[in-house]
């Protein structure tokens, strides 16, 4: 019988001292809001803003991609449907900067035109802030499953041959 009590006292110890070996260590929640704030990359979304034609793409890089060539090609068209008539042949790029609000609103925030694109189409600048309100997303920028402000800058290339 002091065999079995023996083993029995072993196998008690062994069960106490390993459960000390097994305790986790506690971290208060604000601990951890903190680490967690510090290890997010707040210059990147997980989602870009999404066009209709873009919805289906679930590529990060390729959203981006996508949501970039739609909008350039939208307000390509809108410019190009216009008749303008140019007495200099322009090859000149402009900068469109722009936010997407967390409701997928497009705003420009501002626009860089050169003088010479300004002097030979004055309406491109109406022109493409009539694009740019006309266009919107069909959902903004995600970035945790939030929706974020997102800002852009867009350089177009404006090229025209005199008549």
């Amino acid at each position: 019988m002091k065999i079995k009590s023996v083993i029995g006292l072993l196998i008690l110890s062994l069960f106490f001292y390993s459960c000390e070996n097994f305790e986790t260590k506690k971290i208060s929640s604000e601990t951890f809001v903190k680490d967690e704030i510090k290890s997010i990359n707040w210059k990147d979304v997980d989602q870009y803003p999404i066009f209709k034609n873009c919805e289906l793409i679930s590529n990060k890089e390729q959203q981006k991609s996508c949501f970039e060539s739609t909008l350039s090609s939208y307000i390509y068209q809108s410019i190009n449907s216009k008749e303008t008539i140019v007495t200099t042949d322009l090859n000149e790029t402009l900068t469109i900067d722009f936010m997407v609000d967390k409701k997928g609103k497009l705003m420009i925030t501002s626009m860089i035109i050169d003088s010479l694109i300004s002097a030979q189409i004055p309406l491109m600048e109406k022109n493409i802030k009539n694009a740019m309100d006309s266009i919107q997303p069909i959902a903004p920028a995600y970035k945790r499953g939030i929706p974020v402000k997102t800002s852009f800058q867009l350089p177009l290339e404006i090229k025209t041959v005199a008549n």
